[in-house]
């Protein structure tokens, strides 16, 4: 029996499962079924398997889900894994559709509350790209019989020691390796920025609509901003603006010295070059001066040679005359 969980918390290998089978199907939208197991008031989504299922696009109401694979392929993950049960199903989306409630009925022979993940393949904005929800009893103030509905779940991404290790090394396989320390670091930031851009511009649009009357007030949600909100730092204390402008100039500082040493060094370096270079144009001039002297002496020696040559000759020759 599956409780109504507090938060959802999907592991990094159902991600990859789930974009593998998306793209296998020629990016139309697939469903598959979650195992995991209940922590406490958390639910951890640990593993998945994908179920063959089709629907038609114009008629919601007619679709099909192969009910003897998912039992197969569940028995067989029991065996290798008992503690892993069925915790729900999810779909790529990216939004829920009309034939999600039916569907969710149908998974009920497996779990009493299934937990329904829309994880959204080819996410265009920044964020996490889970949104959990658990089907309820939606109470109609009109009298009329009540009908099922799904409600939103904090969802995150989770992940233990193993599974962080693999995804650093799948980062390091696929990190450009052309881009340099600092523009990574700022490409992080600006991609963090724009994040919590979105989240702001959503709690504004929720709020708008809150003043507006066309969302009802939720007290949850109120004082969990007014938490965000008193843990922002207040800007307009002059002691925060002193502190800021210290630690900017400490770091400007740090920045000029270090292009200072950076100049110095190269300079070292260009010198250190031109010192070589000329230590070896010498060598070569004084090899090649050496070169000539031996040559010179030796032509010397071999013209003395044959003059004392000559001379013995004639001497000879005197001789034999007398």
């Amino acid at each position: 029996m599956l409780t109504k969980p507090e938060k959802v918390i999907v592991h990094p290998t159902v991600l990859l499962s789930v974009v593998d089978h998306f793209k296998r199907l020629s990016d139309k939208r697939v469903v598959g079924i979650l195992l995991g197991s209940m922590q406490g008031q958390t639910l951890d989504v640990s593993n998945s398997f994908a179920v063959p299922f089709e629907e038609e696009e114009k008629n919601p109401d007619i679709w099909f889900l192969d009910h003897d694979y998912l039992e197969n392929m569940y028995a067989m993950y029991k065996k290798v894994n008992a503690r892993e049960k069925v915790v729900g199903w999810y779909h790529t989306g990216p939004k829920i559709h009309g034939n999600d409630i039916s569907i969710n009925e149908v998974l009920k022979r497996f779990v009493q509350n299934p937990v329904l993940v829309i994880i959204d393949a080819q996410p265009k904005d920044l964020g996490i790209p889970t949104d959990a929800f658990i089907a309820v009893e939606e109470i109609h103030d009109d009298g009329t019989p009540t009908s099922k509905t799904f409600e939103n779940l904090p969802s995150e991404i989770g992940a233990e020691e193993p599974e962080e290790v693999g995804v650093e090394h799948l980062l390091r396989d696929i990190k450009d390796s052309t881009a340099g320390t600092l523009s990574q670091r700022i490409t992080s930031y600006s991609q963090s920025l724009k994040g919590a851009q979105l989240e702001l511009d959503g709690i504004t649009k929720y709020l708008e609509k809150v003043i507006q009357g066309k969302l009802p007030l939720n007290h949850q949600t109120i004082y969990t901003l007014q938490e965000i909100n008193n843990l922002l730092p207040n800007v307009n204390v002059e002691e925060f603006a002193k502190t800021f402008t210290v630690k900017t100039n400490d770091q400007m500082l740090v920045m000029y010295l270090a292009s200072m040493i950076r100049a110095i060094i190269a300079l070292h370096n260009l010198i250190n070059n031109k010192e070589t270079n000329r230590n070896a144009e010498l060598n070569e001039e004084s090899n090649s001066d050496k070169a000539d002297n031996k040559g010179t002496s030796g032509n010397a020696s071999k013209s003395d040679r044959q003059k004392e040559a000559s001379d013995s000759s004639n001497t000879k020759e005197s001789k034999n005359e007398k």
